[in-house]
């Protein structure tokens, strides 16, 4: 089979296609609001083309390492010095602790990795993986570019879509709580959010399955008489945005989500108890030998093979860390959206050794650097550029098994979308020849 990719690029020599299929991208974002705040989601035009080799290495890898997780996720349930080094706060051990009501803490994941010659998880996202509606969306964009038509009369293929596998997995949870019939959800997040048309999607397609949805702010939702209410509605299923440390840090505000989930009184996905993995503390206890008992062989192949070095930061290794600082990367153990993350080989050593003398005060983790690759898109700024650029490959998840996957884009070694770095692409999965 010839290269997708030069085949793909091949096509846009054509300069009407080209001039065409950048309509489009830019015509169909805007109709269909795949914005983040300001910004088009993509500039690049074109998906990210995995072979279905790739693909199913990629599948195999994430399902093993999830494997682990959930071992360790059954083992810090039950040690509670374990528990103690993922360092939770007394209220969110507290949430973590208490009965979601489901078999699944995190019915549905992500695990953000970069794939060279092997796939390297380095975080994962347990608590509220983004992107699924924005990125089936974006597929139904890409699929009716021009070029992709043309591309898609060589090469069979297929998007994976993952918004119904969100819906799937939040009903087979909500059926397990089991303690009404009809789901009545709430999608909660703050308002104002720069990811607001995505919560507008989901809705959207909850409602065209019959089920009623509103959006709200967790500020809104209020506990009473054993019920949880949003805006007068009383709902039964939240899929939760909005994340446990965000939650605590105005709890007096939005309390009634926390009291209606700690009685019992609503199912909520992902759960509180998602809190335990979401810690980037948790691939420390996968990495570390110390840890190894609580795995299986298999899965401390899947850690050996797919987990990078990591370890919380201490003081025992403050010597370590500086002289390692092109080849290590520092990381709070709970943010998101590359908030706090340090690349080593980015800042010069003052920097690094300054960054090193914080984190030994504060809860973090340093996690070794692993390769980035760097793939050449046409890009639609200006006329078409051709850029290479870093890419990642993010598995969704859902009750345990991979079932679609993410990629960003960008000119910058950290990608994320909310940090301002780069761009989604759809991940198109070729079987072969047309």
């Amino acid at each position: 089979m010839k290269d997708p990719v030069t085949a793909y690029h091949r096509l846009l020599e054509d300069g009407r296609l080209a001039e065409a299929s950048a309509e489009a991208l830019t015509e169909g974002q805007r109709k269909r609001k795949l914005m983040f705040g300001e910004r088009p989601l993509s500039v690049a035009l074109r998906p990210q083309f995995l072979t279905r080799k790739r693909a199913d290495q990629a599948i195999a890898a994430a399902d093993g390492v999830h494997a682990a997780l959930a071992s360790l996720e059954r083992a810090v349930l039950k040690d509670a010095d374990l528990r103690a080094e993922l360092e939770l706060e007394p209220l969110e051990e507290q949430l973590a602790m208490a009965d979601p009501g489901c078999s699944s803490s995190s019915p549905s994941s992500r695990l953000d990795s970069f794939f060279s010659d092997e796939v390297r998880f380095v975080e994962y996202n347990a608590e509220s993986p983004a992107g699924m509606a924005y990125g089936d969306n974006l597929s139904e964009v890409f699929a009716g570019l021009p070029v992709m038509k043309k591309f898609r009369k060589l090469y069979r293929g297929t998007f994976m879509s993952t918004r119904h596998r969100q819906l799937t997995s939040m009903l087979r949870a909500f059926k397990q709580w089991g303690r009404q019939r009809k789901p009545v959800i709430a999608i909660v997040d703050w308002g104002g959010l720069p990811t607001a048309p995505e919560f507008e999607m989901f809705k959207a397609f909850f409602e065209s399955q019959a089920i009623k949805t509103v959006i709200c702010d967790p500020r809104s939702l209020e506990y009473r008489h054993g019920r949880l209410y949003a805006g007068g509605v009383a709902v039964n299923l939240v899929y939760r945005r909005v994340l446990t440390s965000e939650l605590l840090a105005k709890h007096e505000e939005t309390r009634g989500l926390m009291d209606a989930y700690l009685a019992g009184a609503v199912c909520v996905i992902n759960s509180f108890r998602a809190k335990l993995l979401h810690k980037k503390m948790s691939l420390a206890l996968l990495s570390d030998p110390r840890y190894g008992r609580l795995y299986t062989a298999g899965q401390r192949a899947a850690i050996r093979r797919h987990i990078p070095w990591t370890r919380r930061v201490t003081p025992e290794l403050e010597e370590e860390i500086s002289r390692r600082r092109e080849t290590l990367v520092l990381k709070p153990n709970d943010e998101y959206g590359g908030k706090g993350v340090i690349l080593g080989w980015t800042v010069e050593q003052a920097e690094w050794d300054a960054a090193i003398g914080v984190a030994t005060t504060q809860s973090y983790v340093v996690q070794e650097a692993v390769e980035i690759p760097r793939v050449t898109f046409p890009v639609a700024l200006d006329g078409l550029r051709y850029l290479d650029l870093a890419v990642d490959l993010d598995p969704y998840l859902f009750d345990g098994r991979t079932r679609g996957f993410m990629t960003r884009v960008s000119a910058a070694a950290l990608l994320n979308v909310t940090a301002g770095a780069g761009s989604l692409v759809p991940t198109f999965v070729i079987e072969g020849s047309a």
